[in-house]
């Protein structure tokens, strides 16, 4: 959203009747230093004068000057303090938070992993019990901390992103806004000492912030949001046509789980944006086959299976665990039964030799499926699922 498109602070807070939950509104950027704090504090000074009432559940500066002077008389509800190994953390008080009740509630770094000992193991499922409250939130995101594209993000800045936010959380956002700085800007503020301290910026020129990396980032965000706004309108159509109430999805996706599938967290990763740009639901589906009960499979391949179950059900899909002999049959029965219009597969990466003793499942869910459309998608088998 270009800042001349962008919507008065206020009109956050009339985009739907008021409900038990709270609104949450995200800014995304590109890169650190786009600004997307600064302007988060903007807003709650502009929301305030308004007559709203604000408050800062937490803000992170990183000692940039006019971001702090930013902060001005703002009030700031104080951090929680939490010991660990002898040193002392602080992180945002939900709890403080959620007992002064305000309108409006600032929370930055979204990504944050919280310190051990905290409620919740992410700032995120903060802010979703804060939202569940009914108090509304703004807050930031870097695009490389979505999840669908943490593999492109390593393939992009050559950096492993460890904090990541689901798409489910970001699927749930009432609005969403980028702040946008052209790739000369943001490297011209990094050169001036406004984004990292002065013996940081020449290694960070040369790596996260080379002109190509930024370039793809930007436009990645710009998609996020363009992605959000189609959605939002789908919503919006959805709703009119149906007199008020929410139309049944037309487009509903699948996506195999497998349990030796080192590349099905990149697979996930596609799915869940293949779902999102058409606005469907999606199901990931295991199929427990007898030499693959969990009394068969190893233990690695079974926690590789569990962790890709988490993160399709963090990435918005509704996860499914069924037991047949033929893994294809049992796929296209649930596609039938499920209304599933298309079919996602990861490209076969097995020995030929493999495939012909135990069967090329994609080649024949191919075959097989004539009134389904099956999509194979391209995956690094040389990249360890999440």
């Amino acid at each position: 959203m270009s800042d001349d498109k962008r919507l008065e602070p206020e009109a956050f807070l009339d985009l739907v009747p008021q409900t038990q939950r709270g609104r949450l509104k995200v800014y995304i950027g590109a890169a650190a230093g786009v600004g997307k704090t600064y302007r988060m504090l903007e807003e709650a000074h502009q929301l305030r004068d308004r007559g709203v009432d604000v408050v800062l559940g937490f803000v992170e500066t990183h000692r940039r000057r006019e971001t702090e002077e930013r902060i001005g008389d703002l009030e700031i509800v104080p951090r929680r303090k939490i010991q660990y190994r002898d040193v002392e953390l602080e992180e945002m008080d939900v709890d403080g938070i959620v007992a002064r009740k305000p309108d409006v509630v600032v929370v930055d770094e979204l990504a944050h992993s919280n310190a051990p000992g905290s409620r919740h193991p992410k700032r995120y499922q903060d802010v979703e019990e804060i939202v569940g409250t009914g108090i509304n939130v703004i807050t930031a995101i870097n695009i490389q901390h979505v999840e669908s594209l943490n593999a492109l993000m390593k393939r992009v800045t050559g950096i492993d992103v460890r904090e990541t936010v689901p798409d489910s959380f970001l699927a749930r956002a009432d609005q969403i806004v980028n702040i946008d700085v052209p790739v000369e800007a943001l490297r011209e503020r990094l050169r001036e000492g406004k984004i990292y301290p002065r013996e940081q910026i020449e290694n960070a020129l040369k790596n996260f912030f080379k002109p190509s990396n930024l370039a793809s980032l930007r436009e990645l965000a710009l998609r996020e949001v363009a992605r959000s706004l189609d959605r939002q309108r789908l919503d919006r159509e959805s709703i009119k046509r149906e007199g008020g109430h929410r139309a049944n999805v037309i487009d509903r996706i699948m996506v195999g789980l497998s349990s030796n599938g080192a590349d099905t967290g990149q697979l996930l990763r596609k799915a869940s944006r293949i779902a999102g740009q058409l606005n469907a639901e999606w199901f990931a589906v295991h199929i427990e086959t007898p030499n693959e009960s969990v009394k068969n499979i190893g233990t690695r391949d079974f926690v590789a299976l569990l962790d890709n179950i988490n993160v399709a059900s963090d990435l918005g899909a509704e996860t499914v665990w069924l037991k047949s002999d033929d893994v294809v049959k049992a796929l296209i029965d649930f596609a039938h039964d499920k209304g599933v219009t298309k079919v996602i597969v990861g490209r076969t990466h097995q020995p030929r030799w493999r495939r012909l003793l135990r069967g090329d499942v994609v080649a024949r869910l191919v075959a097989d499926a004539t009134d389904l459309d099956v999509e194979i998608v391209a995956t690094d088998e040389r990249e360890d699922s999440r």
